[in-house]
């Protein structure tokens, strides 16, 4: 079998036990890491958000640090900072920094952000997110690779700034591109960047990562083509029909299931999603965007949609690497990122299913490994 390197998705925060402290939260999802890194998963994301009630990863890389100090081999990352709410510079001290506390262990994932409400609390032009962000990442490499810094753009201005430390890494982390459309597709591909995706169905998925291959050899950029990385909800139980009982509550359900876009308490407040109900302003109407606002409404009332089009993988250990082998088949992922927390699945479950895939899947796609099937 194929090896495939599994990464773990923490929602950290996103449903608190009743009248738990965040300090307790933290300190809880730090053993988390700690346990996931004794099962063998290979690194290990958060994702920031701002303004959110369901997250509370403000500050990724004070957070990561505290998981760098607590574990000594999973690779760690944001999938991602969102690159408009940073100045460059600090931001790339601070992963560098967050570089050397981890002895090199740093995936440094990028993003422009989806989320327009996020931006009109904190004022900042939700239309300049892309080339913000590109700029941003421009001179986030710069930092990393130059002895000084001056530069002229449309949103920063530096005259030789000396940012310290340069990453541990050389000549940097491993970049990764939080991409959905074919535009941020081409963007990563021209640009050499490893590429990641988390809500578009299976075949759309395959379809744009063999656009990104595409587009990345037209450019005859050096050295092997970068890595794809695909999130997805996973459960596992010990059969099939036990997994699909106990999924079946929290995913696709208004009772347990997660928070969606244009609910929730952020729907309460005065600025709302922003100005549309799909929380992505005008760009909500964008046809790629409509197609995976039509996706995600449809996932979140049909559990079976969820199963047969790849959104989530439920089932035994057995089932579970039966879908994985067949889903790097078509979409060709070389590292396959498992979110356990469905909704308001409670501990207990989330933790049967953490263990069962740590345990039994984990171990069949080890080179060493030979599983038949």
């Amino acid at each position: 079998m194929t090896e495939l390197k599994f990464a773990f998705w923490d929602s950290v925060g996103g449903y608190n036990i009743e009248g738990e402290s965040m300090a307790d939260v933290y300190e809880r999802h730090i053993k988390l890491a700690q346990h996931i890194e004794e099962l063998g998963w290979h690194s290990y994301f958060v994702i920031e958000h701002q303004n959110s009630p369901v997250g509370r990863i403000t500050a990724p890389s004070v957070y990561l640090t505290a998981i760098a100090r607590a574990t000594t081999t999973l690779r760690i990352g944001a999938m991602m900072w969102q690159l408009p709410f940073y100045h460059p510079m600090r931001l790339a001290q601070e992963v560098a920094m967050l570089d050397h506390l981890s002895h090199g262990r740093v995936e440094f994932g990028t993003g422009i952000g989806v989320h327009e409400h996020e931006f009109i609390r904190w004022g900042v032009d939700y239309y300049q997110r892309a080339a913000m962000s590109e700029e941003v990442l421009t001179l986030v490499k710069m930092a990393w690779t130059a002895d000084e810094v001056t530069f002229e753009g449309k949103y920063f201005n530096f005259d030789e700034a000396l940012p310290q430390p340069k990453p541990l890494q050389k000549p940097y982390p491993p970049i990764w591109a939080a991409v959905h459309s074919d535009a941020a597709i081409e963007f990563a591909a021209r640009n050499n960047l490893n590429v990641s995706q988390n809500l578009d169905t299976d075949e759309v998925v395959a379809r744009k990562f063999d656009l990104f291959r595409e587009i990345w050899r037209e450019c005859n950029h050096p050295g092997p083509m970068p890595e794809v990385f695909l999130q997805r909800q996973v459960h596992v139980a010990e059969t099939d029909e036990k997994a699909h009982a106990e999924a079946r509550e929290f995913l696709a359900s208004p009772e347990g299931g997660a928070v969606r876009v244009g609910g929730g308490p952020i729907a309460e407040t005065r600025i709302g999603w922003g100005t549309h109900a799909r929380g992505m302003g005008s760009d909500s109407e964008r046809p790629d965007d409509a197609q995976r606002g039509r996706t995600m409404m449809q996932a979140a009332k049909d559990y079976d949609y969820n199963i047969e089009n790849g959104l989530a993988l439920i089932g035994s250990p057995e089932t579970v690497i039966r879908q994985l082998q067949e889903g790097k088949k078509l979409i060709g992922y070389d590292i396959f990122c498992t979110n356990h927390q469905i909704g308001r699945m409670p501990p207990g479950l989330v933790n049967n299913s953490i263990d069962l895939f740590g345990t039994e899947v984990i171990p069949a796609f080890r080179q060493h490994k030979c599983v038949a099937f």
